[in-house]
């Protein structure tokens, strides 16, 4: 990668009605665009018959592209299917239940394990990439394009489910005793007695399919992958570009099989980037609120815990009914200087032209449908000139943080079949897992702690190029450690949490951790599971919450509990054996409990917090919790400063101030503007305008 955030867009010269290319180039280069990526969505271009290509419109756009200094990320087509593939070839359509086909006319409607379509799909990416794999523009290849769309139902894809089974759990005995399906009368007496998953309802069953539809993800990126790789130059990487909410994709084991991370960064704009604001539960495709922006970074960065590329972001509007709400003057700075600051190292946008026709045609791009340069382009072009003179200082950031969530995919799944919450109308809520993990990380955010996440396979198995980490060295590197809502767990990741907590570290343990095995069954102990008698507290009962209940402190703990501090949603019947309560409930019955307890370990501590906290109870649990004095002191309500080390070991810090009223922060340490040639002392004052942003490094 180069030793610079790269800067950019999406760019599709085949979508264009007129020959605007040359100016296009022109208008990217005044911009500072250092990136482009090309070609992923176009198959029918690429190939408009079964087997008559068409390869030479690409050609000025690399020539251009390249003599301007502008890198190209190469897309190969998959995603899109060709029309008369599908005529050719009607069984590869997907099928979202038994027999009923996803309907052409959109995307990703296909069955990619098919083998009509893999030989069509090897042959139209073996063209591209003998033809433009060498041109020396290109970078990068991002294969396919936001894959793990659908969960396929296909029969070939069902009957791979079933061979998956039989290898994994050898017998049909051994998957009725691992599944429990005595129940209502599921034993299986035959591997052909399973059930197609349309009417399922057994949560094992689920979970075991959404695991092999993650798979299956992967695979066929790593299948794309390999075939990449047959055709790329030294330096020239490999990946994809991630929707991090789509129901077949999980991100750390597709992460696994490329060079890079590559994902989506769309977040609302306009007042939904106020701080502070009330929290918003996060109910759409895109994300709402700074918070969420930032987990959103997060994710990308702990899908490889290294740093990543945004492949698409916000240029103006998100083509939503209701939400074409174009970013305030400074916003677009705030946004990508954000990602930044959390690891990303690149910023492209979608898109480059915004459509005049097809599904995304309110989808605004960097340019109008004038194709006339507006308030988009100016804010962009200026952020361009910010990243090429900061030139080297910001490559290869690694986030600090003050922090850790543990990250757990199979429990989503889990919760998304079986969820503890329940909706505003009582219904199950199948975002559950989201929910109890934006409580905790709200607080953390709110108490100004930077984050970071480990998923729960990296602990157990390493992140890639790296070893499953040692509990006491990551203790000593990350000393405050939260675990909310991992429900699904094995049993050596709930030892390696108490080993993580005996040899010094802040284990907080939230609702639902470690209550069922991996399988998903609930364990027959008393919970939290082995951590019940090292925390010195545990719980047999737990019940949903209709309306929020006020909480009382509890022994001296040393939390400072707000006035308006709440529980909400959950509550776990929290019986203390031999803990400090922090925190109790206001309530003639749920004050029988501890809302919170915490106990020594080890070298250690183990918090257990049994509901779903409201903000300002999670924000001053955090602010207790605090490993260390916080660098910067008390900020204002709108500010936030986000650290992180670059490649040559230098403290880089992004202040930002997400409001419309200018505030200032007090410099701790002797620190020079990147953007500017502007110094400050401990103790200067650094001034930060609405929707400001400064940038600076640490002398």
């Amino acid at each position: 990668m180069p030793r610079q955030v790269l800067f950019g867009a999406a760019y599709y010269a085949e979508y264009q009605r007129g020959p605007r290319v040359t100016e296009d180039f022109d208008r990217m280069a005044a911009a500072g665009f250092s990136v482009i990526r090309v070609g992923e969505s176009v198959w029918s271009t690429w190939e408009p018959e079964d087997g008559r290509f068409d390869v030479d419109w690409l050609q000025p756009v690399l020539d251009h592209a390249h003599a301007r200094g502008i890198r190209v990320i190469l897309g190969t087509p998959t995603y899109a299917v060709p029309p008369w593939l599908a005529r050719k070839y009607p069984e590869i359509a997907g099928e979202t239940s038994s027999r009923e086909r996803v309907g052409w006319g959109a995307r990703q409607e296909v069955d990619f394990t098919h083998a009509a379509f893999r030989f069509h799909a090897e042959r139209v990416i073996r063209v591209i990439m003998d033809r433009y794999a060498d041109h020396p523009a290109v970078i990068g290849v991002q294969v396919d394009n936001e894959p793990g769309f659908h969960l396929l139902h296909n029969h070939g894809v069902f009957q791979r489910f079933v061979d998956h089974l039989r290898h994994r759990y050898k017998d049909v005995e051994t998957l009725n005793e691992e599944w429990g399906l005595v129940y209502w009368s599921h034993r299986l007496s035959d591997w052909s007695d399973l059930w197609r998953p349309d009417g399922n309802a057994q949560p094992q069953y689920d979970l075991a399919w959404r695991r092999f539809q993650a798979e299956q993800t992967a695979e066929f990126i790593r299948w794309q992958a390999d075939i990449v790789r047959g055709y790329t130059q030294p330096g020239q990487f490999v990946t994809t570009c991630i929707a991090y909410q789509l129901p077949a994709m999980d991100d750390e084991l597709a992460s696994r099989e490329l060079d890079i991370t590559s994902g989506n960064a769309y977040y609302g704009m306009q007042d939904a980037l106020l701080l502070p604001q009330p929290h918003r539960p996060q109910r759409h495709w895109f994300t709402t609120g700074v918070p969420a922006l930032h987990l959103t970074a997060d994710r990308m960065y702990a899908s490889r815990q290294a740093p990543f590329l945004v492949t698409e972001t916000v240029a103006s509007s998100i083509n939503d009914s209701g939400h074409i709400k174009p970013a305030y003057d400074g916003q677009w700075r705030q946004a990508a200087w954000a990602l930044v600051a959390r690891g990303a190292q690149m910023i492209e946008y979608w898109q480059w032209n915004t459509l005049p026709f097809g599904a995304e045609t309110y989808w605004g791009g960097v340019l109008p449908h004038s194709n006339i340069p507006g308030r988009a382009y100016r804010e962009i072009a200026g952020l361009g000139a910010e990243f090429a003179a900061a030139g080297e200082t910001l490559a290869g950031l690694t986030p600090h943080s003050d922090v850790v969530f543990l990250y757990s995919a199979a429990s989503k799944w889990l919760m998304e079949k079986q969820p503890p919450l329940a909706d505003a109308d009582g219904a199950p809520d199948p975002r559950a897992y989201r929910e109890i993990f934006d409580a905790f990380y709200q607080g953390a955010f709110d108490a100004r702690l930077q984050a970071r996440l480990v998923h729960d396979n990296q602990i157990l198995d390493g992140a890639p190029g790296q070893e499953s980490p040692d509990p006491a060295q990551f203790a000593a590197q990350h000393p405050l450690l939260v675990a909310a809502g991992t429900q699904v767990a094995e049993r050596r990741l709930l030892d390696w949490l108490t080993a993580y907590a005996a040899a010094g570290g802040h284990l907080l343990l939230g609702p639902r951790t470690g209550y069922t095995d991996e399988e998903g069954r609930a364990r027959e102990e008393a919970a939290p599971p082995v951590l019940c008698e090292p925390a010195g507290a545990g719980y047999g009962e737990y019940s949903n919450l209709d309306t929020d209940i006020p909480l009382t402190a509890g022994q001296d703990g040393g939390l400072l509990l707000p006035d308006d501090a709440t529980a909400t949603r959950w509550a776990d019947g929290l019986v203390v054996t031999d803990a400090q309560v922090l925190a109790g409930y206001e309530h003639p019955h749920f004050q029988q409990f501890a809302a919170a307890t915490t106990r020594p370990y080890g070298k250690g501590r183990i918090t257990c917090v049994g509901t779903l906290p409201g903000p300002s109870f999670a924000k001053a649990l955090f602010e207790w919790a605090r490993p260390a004095a916080a660098l910067w002191g008390d900020l204002p309500q709108s500010v936030t400063v986000n650290s992180a080390t670059n490649n040559d070991g230098e403290k880089v810090h992004v202040l930002h101030n997400w409001a419309w009223e200018p505030q200032t922060v007090t410099v701790p340490v002797d620190l020079e503007d990147v953007l500017g040639d502007r110094k400050f002392r401990p103790g200067d004052i650094v001034e930060l305008g609405p929707w400001d942003v400064v940038v600076t490094v640490e002398q």
